[in-house]
């Protein structure tokens, strides 16, 4: 949304570079290297998952520091050691409880409406983001979050969010996105900040990250979630293969998906389902399979074409790695690449992976369904794609974990 800044840099003595993804993360690498030339005594700090998965890699040729898993009293505290002239640590990482601190200062960040906004209902509003946890009691086998916090999430302080939540509001936003990883990690906490934030602000909306499995558990919380302004959930349902569901262990099987989406609608409440097509454990049938799920329960502009074209990411650390079963399809390290290398046994499915990816970049800018359209038949599939029924709330740029 903004282009570098380079006079800033220019006086920097310090720049921290949040990598919490991926993508991020080969967005950052390029930042650190810009800030090398502009201002080689500059000292360039990685923070965020990503950072700490790829951190030999990182420390030998991008960056002086890395910090992972809660790294805002690991960034005071570098901040401060370089201002007492010490060395500074090369590599630290946290998942201490945070403590009740002084509501966050957005200050220096660009005004609220250089951020994604919120389409719903033929209009579009500002939007807050906030985190009410952070990390995961769970051990999905290809999330980045398992091999920094190993199961433990913590609970960011009630009136600490609601605060931030606060001085959002005061600045035009209507909407609030909680970009935990999975809200329902702490139901108890999450739903008093929801009742909370309802009863201060009544008009405000609110979308949320929560696991299928959890959306089952905790169903009976739904309405109230509902009442108190949620929109819409984004949820990792990846595949609709019970064999790759069981290899990233996601605590859900392919039965279980239309029962959270009964669910969730019942509340009045939409789900924005996102996939993980592309896996060792993908069969070439298993993609149409997608497509005509998407069109049998009113999925088609709930999901976002890029979603198809998705293939599994394998950083360093990951879980998928653990042991010692079988793995034919690992090929090599890449550190450039922030990750391992794979090849699938059957060819067909790397290379619809590769026109899917392609077909979805050169038609950025055109219309969602006709692209799915498209897709679908590049999958082998077909068939009408009906008219929508349901017009579904979403955010102008796409999440999806």
């Amino acid at each position: 949304m903004e282009k570098l800044a380079e006079e800033p840099l220019r006086r920097a003595r310090l720049v921290a570079i949040s990598v919490p993804m991926h993508t991020a993360l080969r967005l950052g690498v390029r930042v650190a290297a810009r800030v090398r030339e502009i201002d080689p005594a500059a000292h360039v700090a990685l923070f965020g998952l990503y950072a700490i998965l790829n951190a030999e890699h990182l420390l030998a040729k991008h960056c002086d520091t890395v910090l992972g898993g809660e790294s805002v009293d690991l960034l005071v505290e570098l901040a401060r050691t370089l201002e007492r002239g010490e060395a500074p640590p090369r590599s630290a990482t946290s998942v201490a409880r945070p403590r009740q601190e002084p509501v966050p200062s957005r200050g220096g960040l660009p005004l609220i409406d250089r951020y994604a906004r919120l389409e719903v209902g033929g209009e579009t509003r500002l939007v807050a983001s906030v985190e009410a946890s952070r990390g995961c009691k769970h051990f999905c086998r290809h999330c980045p979050i398992v091999p920094v916090y190993r199961g433990k999430f913590v609970a960011v302080p009630r009136e600490q969010v609601l605060a931030d939540i606060g001085q959002q509001i005061s600045a035009g936003a209507q909407h609030v996105t909680f970009a935990d990883p999975d809200f329902l990690n702490g139901p108890t906490h999450a739903l008093r900040i929801a009742r909370e934030a309802s009863a201060r602000w009544p008009e405000l909306t609110f979308d949320a990250t929560v696991k299928i499995e959890h959306l089952l558990q905790h169903q009976d919380l739904l309405p109230e979630l509902a009442r108190c302004g949620l929109l819409f959930v984004t949820s990792a349902v990846e595949s609709l293969n019970d064999e790759v569901l069981r290899a990233l262990r996601k605590g859900h099987t392919a039965a279980d998906v239309p029962l959270a989406l009964r669910a969730v609608r019942e509340a009045g409440i939409e789900l924005r389902p996102t996939l993980l097509p592309y896996t060792p454990w993908t069969r070439l049938r298993d993609l149409p399979d997608l497509f005509d799920f998407a069109v049998a329960h009113d999925l088609v502009d709930a999901i976002d074409p890029v979603q198809y074209t998705l293939r599994l990411l394998l950083p360093p650390g990951s879980a998928l790695l653990d042991g010692d079963e079988p793995r034919p399809w690992l090929r090599s390290f890449e550190p450039d690449g922030f990750g391992w290398n794979w090849q699938h046994e059957d060819q067909r499915v790397d290379a619809l992976q590769r026109e899917s990816a392609a077909l979805v970049h050169s038609r950025a800018e055109s219309d969602a369904r006709e692209t799915f359209a498209l897709l679908r038949t590049l999958a082998g599939g077909g068939g009408r794609v009906p008219a929508p029924k349901r017009c579904i709330p979403r955010l102008t740029e796409s999440w999806f974990c």
